[in-house]
């Protein structure tokens, strides 16, 4: 069975009770944070204690107050300012990778592969570049390391049930995918990084691999020079640019669009995914309950005989209540990914969203930045260039 449609088969999935009673015993986890540097990300440490399948163990905090805070709030004895100490010590089937800076990834990931854990899931964006997710992976593809990453509505089970809709024509043929980060005061390249990374990831759901991208990244109206690459936030590196627009050709042939521009977006909307096609607009709002709607109808033509509205998709179809209880909150809490990983480590299987997928989206940001380097050239995917295209510039 494909794995992008898995969780749609094992509803069981979704009540953590059912699934520990399926379990030979509780797994060992271990958590990754550092307060003041990306904390815990979105609650990759609350969300284990949602699941009755795992116990955590011990916690890792180079900060002494958020360490001794921490522990507190997850009721763990065990804490240790260096994450490798702890890994050693106490040996966890399943580590945690919590903060979202992405300068600590890469080595907080081969410490945990080399610790010899069976799983581990992270905080969104992967890593840095295309050289150090090839590095990961390598390390983790050798030690039979799963890697799950923490783009939690890609574990969302209406995924299937919206592909199907497409199928059947819901929407018309499909002409493009367009999506926007939340243009706040990080539009643009930073949104790009954080939030951007979310819709690609989401994007390759429906139209495949990205093949290639053609882009323009701008500093203020003017296209960027080294002039303008600086250190970027949340440990990024170098990073330029207040507004970026590319252009994707994905692998089924329908093009998706990326624009992010600072302080453009609006609390009401932004930060979404549209499948636009000749009979319809399918819209996904990220980290919302319902994530997906339906506005039925041409979207090229407004003089139509009565007005339309946008419909609510859930598990159980177009405008139906959603069937399944607390869904948003499971997915929004990640207790759906969490409980996939599980599952991966005991049937030995790649996790829903594993680390190749993680590779994915950090290539796609990547090649916006290539090709802006390279003045708007198209430039194929996987890339030749495997460092971060802003240090070349």
């Amino acid at each position: 069975m494909n794995r992008r449609h898995l969780l749609a088969s094992l509803p069981a999935v979704f009540t953590a009770a059912s699934f520990a009673a399926a379990a030979d015993s509780k797994l060992r986890v271990a958590i990754i944070g550092h307060t003041g540097r990306g904390n815990y990300g979105h609650g990759l440490d609350t969300m284990w204690l949602k699941i009755p399948a795992v116990e955590i163990v011990a916690v890792a905090d180079a900060d002494d107050k958020g360490l001794k805070a921490e522990m507190k709030k997850l009721g763990v004895e065990k804490g240790f300012a260096d994450y490798h100490a702890m890994l050693a010590e106490v040996k966890p089937d399943i580590v945690a990778i919590g903060p979202r800076h992405l300068d600590q990834h890469r080595d907080m990931l081969l410490a945990a592969i080399q610790a010899g854990v069976r799983g581990i899931y992270i905080e969104k964006s992967f890593c840095r570049s295309p050289a150090e997710a090839d590095e990961v992976i390598a390390a983790a593809d050798k030690a039979g390391t799963k890697i799950a990453i923490a783009h939690r509505n890609r574990y969302h089970p209406v995924l299937p049930v919206i592909a199907k809709l497409i199928k059947e024509g819901a929407i018309g043929r499909v002409l493009e995918m367009r999506g926007r980060g939340k243009e706040d005061t990080r539009g643009g390249s930073l949104d790009l990084w954080v939030l951007g990374t979310h819709l690609f990831n989401l994007a390759t759901y429906f139209g495949g691999a990205a093949q290639a991208c053609s882009a323009a990244v701008m500093q203020d109206g003017k296209p960027i020079t080294k002039a303008d690459v600086k250190d970027g936030d949340e440990g990024i590196g170098a990073l330029a640019g207040n507004e970026v627009h590319a252009r994707f050709e994905m692998a089924n042939g329908v093009p998706l669009f990326f624009d992010s521009i600072q302080n453009a977006g609006t609390k009401d909307a932004g930060f979404g995914l549209q499948i636009i096609g000749t009979k319809g607009i399918i819209d996904f709002r990220i980290d919302k309950e319902p994530v997906a709607h339906l506005w039925a109808g041409s979207p090229f033509n407004p003089a139509l005989k009565e007005p339309r509205q946008w419909l609510p998709i859930t598990t159980g179809g177009v405008n139906v209540a959603e069937p399944i209880a607390d869904l948003g909150k499971q997915v929004a809490s990640h207790e759906t990914a969490g409980l996939d990983l599980i599952a991966a480590v005991r049937e030995n299987r790649a996790p829903l969203i594993d680390a190749e997928q993680g590779r994915e989206t950090i290539e796609m940001v990547c090649a916006i930045f290539e090709s802006h380097r390279l003045n708007g050239q198209r430039v194929t995917l996987p890339l030749k260039t495997r460092v971060n295209p802003l240090t070349l510039l």
